[in-house]
């Protein structure tokens, strides 16, 4: 069988996009044929792999999926070029109102079609670990402040933490940031890919709650985050007690399209 598929990606984190509308897509349920469809030596190559159908309600539904095969929670970059994808598909324009694993979300995109402006979830309740954070932006995420991140071993450091007796059971996805002053600079161990990404959504929205709690800043919060693949920016309400209002923003551009035989 062939399947048609575009590729787009969000400052580095890469998805394989598939238009199911018409519910052809064979693969839902084949976890091993999705993860060879990510795999970047025997297939397309790709952080995870994300559907678009339709959904009463709803511009459409996103269902992801990542490149271990299994379905996902959020994906913060997949989310945003989800909306790109349905853009290019002329099945919204400007803005949109889709459903994800983590419930509803509102997006908006540029005019151009290369950014797009992705509501998040609210978010209230932060844990300790030591002296890092665990908390869920629609994926669960521990956040560590650091120095020197760029030499910093965040596979083995990242899957160590993941795999703890901690996280081990749910699996956690990691991030490093060192405070930089005009920005933050985050890597991400990501659970699923089981490695580091150029970019994570979801933890930089991670990120910014933590170091506003640790700054004990309140009010309207504006955050530019710079990962391995590019910049992010992150906007928030915070009151002290809750984040809302979360808007991540950023690059999610198409890349190439084609078919594969599988």
């Amino acid at each position: 069988m062939k399947l048609k598929f575009l590729k787009y990606q969000g400052a580095g984190n890469d998805f394989i996009l598939i238009d199911n509308r018409d519910q052809s897509f064979p693969l839902i349920n084949d976890t091993e044929g999705i993860k060879k469809l990510c795999d970047r030596h025997f297939g397309i190559g790709a952080d995870g792999l994300m559907v678009l159908q339709l959904k009463n309600g709803f511009d459409f539904e996103m269902l992801y999926f990542n490149a271990d095969g299994r379905e996902g929670s959020m994906c913060g970059n997949g989310g945003r070029c989800i909306v790109a994808f349905a853009n290019q598909l002329e099945l919204i324009k400007g803005e949109t109102n889709f459903l994800a694993v983590d419930g509803p979300h509102y997006a908006t995109i540029s005019e151009n079609g290369n950014s797009v402006s992705l509501q998040m979830i609210d978010v209230q309740e932060i844990q300790t670990d030591g002296d890092a954070f665990f908390l869920n932006t629609g994926s669960p995420h521990y956040v560590l402040e650091v120095e020197n991140l760029a030499s910093k071993d965040v596979y083995t450091d990242g899957k160590n933490i993941r795999y703890n007796e901690t996280y081990n059971a749910m699996g956690v996805n990691v991030n490093f940031v060192e405070d930089l002053g005009d920005h933050y600079y985050v890597r991400t161990y990501e659970r699923g890919v089981e490695n580091e990404t150029f970019a994570c959504g979801t933890g930089v929205t991670a990120v910014s709650m933590v170091m506003a709690k640790k700054k004990g800043l309140t009010g309207s919060i504006k955050n530019s985050i710079r990962v391995p693949g590019g910049n992010l920016n992150v906007n928030f309400n915070y009151d002290g007690n809750k984040f809302n209002n979360v808007f991540l923003e950023g690059p999610a551009t198409f890349v190439f399209e084609g078919t594969i035989s599988f």
